[in-house]
């Protein structure tokens, strides 16, 4: 296997705030697959930074009473700690306040500029007149103007629509509550529509996307003229002044993306490398790990700046959902608004890498962090079933150590072994989830061995000791190899597999040959049980810390009556009616609008294998089809077919809400496959 040169990133934190677990989502993620492609061998480097700039970190430093300076050096610290205690190890950590980056967007605009893409404009801005500022798409709320939904944040809404801040209806200042009032500005603009035909190309073609987000930029963005991009902020605004504008200032949109390459500046004078040897060279991948709200960023704006500039391209981008726990986004007032800090408090960071990783596939679907869940799975997987086969053998060779032949242990060790390239392309491709049930099968083909060996009888009689050793030997062999598959979701693990077997693991392929011969050091707790008091005095902690800091925050779910008073529930019926419907799990493979309709899009349903379904569903008016595909729905399977004029519709999809864009389809949790019957 030849070595590969890589460059990985996950987005830049933003330094007006602490990091909590739904950051970590993207850190671990990242950080597995770092962890992962150095152990295959490959020189990777994991490059991240602080985000410092913009209107957000001014008005907090004004508020703390200090200079942004000081304020931004203070929770870089912090991320750097709360980073370091959940095992994440960066190459380099920068900060977008740096020389490096103020050198490279000079380098870029001046690129920019040549190209003749930037132009100026006068704009129409929101001013908040109490705190006398203009105000960032982050500091406005109000309805969306294309949808209506209410309570959305300047820049686009939750059902994917753009626009600017002006145009939102009834807009609130989020810094002091006010109604902000229009004010005329100059901004400078960078022209991406003449870079349409390009960017329509890069994001359909090689993989750089995953299919539904390809998919959606080509239904949302590239089907009409792209927008000119509004590249400057005018004065009060903390960030680099644009050298040929006197008066104005980068967007932090424009300098935070350009810190992945001053990070990697940092690390190469730290090194003695030449930075083109990563950002100008074909033989070096760029891989970028993003959550998908700044999906427009990453994939619109940024491979334009890169192109224009002369820098490679990113070979992927990886997009992943957000996170929910138990179902719900994440609240303050119920506790789940965890901080990373105060998760250590209470849990080994081991427990959430290994959750994360059990529930994280190669797809953009949300994440739910079910806290009782979380316990079980962490019981039952890691220490039930892998740190159990070195706690019930170590003990007995600590004054032997390993056999010196490996014995015979009915193929076990050699089927784990053959598992390893399957394994290993699950990681590659984010599919976390499938290779943690690979590497639980082979925990789950393991621990049998051990529980009809007794170990723990066959040490009661002297003449059985040859044998006992052979049984330990094989139990720590077949426990080695699963922490080394799992060294990139648990390295404290891994490292402590090494210390008691006496051989670091370093390297993938160790899992292909047994140890023999070595001594065993004395076994010490690797990983202990989850109690739910300690979930529950994390959740207590985080609520209390909530109220001390005297935040408010509107409830995620409002549970009223009305639904049921609009549907009342329909008549009893027996199990024998229920049965008779065949709700199936499916994933819709393809969508399309109906032109002729003005309700319905058709989709055609994958059950599994070859088995197809078309379905005629009236959801047009909530949903694009390029959110559609992809994405695992409920149907009724054996629903008689219905003959339309637009065809023949085959089954049925299952919603609630009361119609219009108020159509929620449902999603099978993680781990469910086409096919499956739902009971």
């Amino acid at each position: 296997m030849s070595q590969r040169r890589l460059l990985v990133t996950a987005a830049l934190p933003y330094a007006n705030g602490p990091i909590h677990i739904g950051h970590l989502v993207e850190y671990l993620q990242t950080d597995i697959w770092v962890r992962f492609q150095k152990l295959r061998g490959h020189q990777c480097l994991y490059i991240c930074a602080d985000d410092t700039h913009g209107t957000a970190i001014m008005i907090r430093a004004q508020q703390e009473g200090r200079d942004e300076e000081s304020m931004i050096a203070d929770m870089r610290e912090a991320h750097v700690r709360d980073f370091t205690g959940f095992d994440i190890e960066f190459d380099n950590y920068g900060s977008t306040n740096s020389d490096e980056n103020r050198r490279l967007c000079a380098t870029i605009w001046q690129a920019i500029r040549e190209s003749g893409l930037v132009h100026e404009a006068e704009i129409t801005q929101l001013y908040d007149t109490v705190a006398g500022t203009f105000l960032a798409d982050r500091f406005v709320k109000g309805t969306c103007p294309f949808c209506q939904l209410p309570g959305q944040y300047g820049d686009s809404c939750d059902n994917g629509h753009h626009y600017t801040p002006v145009e939102l209806i009834d807009p609130i200042s989020t810094l002091s509550g006010s109604t902000p009032e229009p004010r005329q500005a100059k901004h400078l603009f960078v022209k991406i529509e003449e870079l349409h035909e390009f960017l329509e190309e890069w994001t359909q073609s090689d993989d750089h996307l995953q299919t539904e987000v390809a998919n959606y930029l080509k239904g949302h963005f590239l089907h009409e003229p792209l927008r000119d991009w509004d590249i400057s902020r005018p004065a009060p605004y903390f960030g680099f002044e644009i050298p040929d504008s006197p008066g104005n200032y980068w967007y932090v949109w424009f300098d935070a993306p350009i810190g992945y390459i001053a990070s990697t500046q940092q690390w190469c004078d730290q090194h003695g490398e030449s930075l083109d040897d990563w950002w100008r060279s074909e033989t070096c991948e760029i891989h970028h790990f993003i959550g998908k709200d700044i999906t427009y960023f990453h994939t619109l704006f940024w491979p334009a700046m890169l192109k224009t500039a002369g820098f490679e391209l990113p070979t992927r981008v990886h997009i992943h959902g957000f996170l929910t726990v138990d179902g719900e986004k994440m609240s303050k007032s119920k506790g789940t608004f965890v901080p990373a800090s105060n998760y250590l408090k209470h849990l080994d960071p081991a427990y959430l890498r290994y959750y994360y990783a059990s529930k994280l596939t190669s797809r953009v679907d949300d994440l739910d962090l079910n806290l009782e869940e979380f316990v079980t799975k962490v019981n039952s997987d890691l220490v039930g079933k892998v740190v159990n086969l070195a706690s019930r053998t170590a003990r007995f060779v600590g004054q032997t150590g390993l056999s010196e032949a490996y014995p015979d242990d009915g193929g076990l060790f050699a089927e784990a072994a053959g598992q390893a390239d399957a394994i290993a392309q699950a990681y590659e491709t984010c599919d976390y989830n499938r290779a943690m049930r690979l590497i639980m099968a082979l925990a789950d083909q393991a621990n049998p061995y051990v529980e009809s060996q007794q170990p723990w009888e066959l040490r009661k009689d002297p003449e059985q000791a040859g044998r006992l050793q052979d049984v330990c030997t094989v139990a720590l062999n077949l426990f080695r190899q699963l922490a080394i598959y799992l060294a990139p979701v648990l390295p404290r693990l891994a490292h402590q597999t090494g210390e008691l077997l006496g051989q670091p693991i370093t390297d993938w392929q160790q899992a292909q040959t047994p140890l023999i011969g070595t001594p065993v050091a004395k076994f010490t707790h690797m990983l202990k049980r989850v109690e739910p008091s300690q979930v529950e005095a994390m959740i207590s902690d985080s609520r209390e810390e909530t109220a001390m800091n005297s935040e408010t925050e509107t409830p995620v779910f409002n549970d009223s009556a009305e639904p049921l008073a609009a549907e009342p529930l329909a008549e009893e019926c027996t199990f024998d009616d229920f049965v008779k419907v065949d709700l199936r799990v499916a994933r819709v493979v393809e969508a399309a609008e109906v032109p002729e309709a003005r309700k319905l899009l058709q989709l055609t349903l994958s059950l599994g294998g070859d088995e197809r379904r078309t379905v005629f569903a009236g959801i047009k008016a909530a949903y694009e089809p390029s959110e559609l595909v992809g994405r695992l729905v409920v149907c009724v399977a054996n629903l008689a077919p219905r003959k339309m004029k637009f065809g023949t519709s085959e089954a049925m999809v299952v919603a609630s809400g009361p119609g219009g864009n108020e159509v929620f389809l449902l999603s099978p949790d993680e781990g469910a496959v086409p096919g499956q019957r739902v009971h």
